[in-house]
């Protein structure tokens, strides 16, 4: 699996449909959908984008996307394309450079009881047929948001997702280290405790590390740093950082650990927030990154310029995002270039 900071071929999303992700009223509907193209529309400024779009939606996507995204007809139950889509990898052989596919299965972040998957669990298949790649199925529970890979067989994880008793009952971490092998090309898994505090509860993924932690480069991470005692994540960012900052990567270099500060805002109407500028997303030339119109943004968009040298920053604000479970990374993957 390259790194997110590889040349792309495209960038593949899934357009908001479900009942929770529209919202209760017209207006809720239009922001999400707002808030998705923007999202797509700044992508496509630097690569091509392609979206599932559910029959239903088709007339709203037409009015919110630029004319330049690609639109495939897909029902869908979500949003998540990160989770619900394949983790693209490539290979060098005799027949020259190939692209594959990785389809998980995907059972609602472990059968989580507000979430359904009928269609989402086949939604895969629609980026894996477009693109061209090789298909390669695994028997393991996963989803996108709940790795980060440095491109060099480095990877991270959390002991929560991966081993969840909802997701892979029964499955071991040496289970988890020789399928993501297999799949993904892992040479070295670095498990994570747990995720963000908002993401471990009822309506969260059970702690994906998109929202926590992510690889600029090789050797380099940035950490989601909460600096704020009152906040409980607080204690998480520094366990994380500590652990990391005491990590090698698949050919035992030390890692170089870069605080991402959080927001300065704690709460919203839900509880503690999990908004985090970790979770961007890197495209070609540029890096589609969160804001919060929070004191923290210009801070953290000055550390990722400085993470990602020679791409463009173009902030999104991506609260109407989190507000409803994740960021830009967890509805956007990458199709790598061959």
């Amino acid at each position: 699996m390259p790194a997110e900071t590889a040349p792309h071929d495209a960038a593949w999303m899934a357009w908001p449909s479900g009942s929770y992700t529209l919202g209760d009223t017209a207006e809720e509907a239009d922001e999400a959908r707002a808030t998705w193209a923007a999202v797509a529309n700044a992508i496509v400024e630097f690569e091509p984008v392609h979206v599932l779009v559910p029959a239903s939606e088709r007339e709203a996507a037409a009015r919110f996307l630029d004319p330049r995204v690609q639109v495939h007809a897909q029902p869908l139950d979500d949003a998540w394309y990160r989770d619900i889509g394949p983790t693209f990898v490539v290979s060098d052989g005799p027949e020259g450079r190939r692209l594959g596919a990785v389809n998980w299965v995907f059972n609602g972040w472990g059968q989580q009881d507000w979430a359904s998957w009928e269609h989402d669990a086949v939604a895969s298949g629609v980026a894996t047929e477009v693109s061209g790649a090789e298909r390669i199925d695994s028997p393991m529970v996963n989803e996108g948001g709940g790795i980060h890979t440095d491109g060099a067989g480095t990877f991270l994880v959390t002991e929560t997702v991966q081993l969840d008793p909802g997701r892979n009952p029964g499955w071991t971490r040496a289970d988890v280290e020789a399928e993501l092998a297999r799949t993904v090309g892992a040479r070295k898994v670095i498990w994570l405790p747990r995720g963000l505090t908002r993401d471990s509860e009822r309506f969260g993924t059970r702690g994906h590390v998109d929202i926590v932690a992510t690889f600029a480069d090789r050797g380099v991470v940035l950490v989601h740093d909460q600096r704020d005692p009152a906040h409980p994540d607080h204690e998480v960012s520094r366990e994380l950082i500590a652990l990391l900052e005491a990590e090698h990567d698949a050919d035992g270099k030390p890692l170089r650990v870069v605080r991402l500060p959080a927001p300065a805002t704690l709460r919203d109407d839900e509880g503690w927030v999990d908004y985090s500028y970790v979770n961007h997303f890197v495209c070609n030339g540029a890096v589609i990154a969160c804001s919060f119109a929070d004191p923290v943004d210009d801070e953290a968009l000055a550390v990722l310029a400085d993470a990602y040298p020679g791409r463009r920053i173009v902030p999104v604000d991506a609260r109407p995002i989190f507000a409803r479970g994740g960021g830009i990374h967890c509805i956007t993957q990458q199709q790598p270039a061959l």
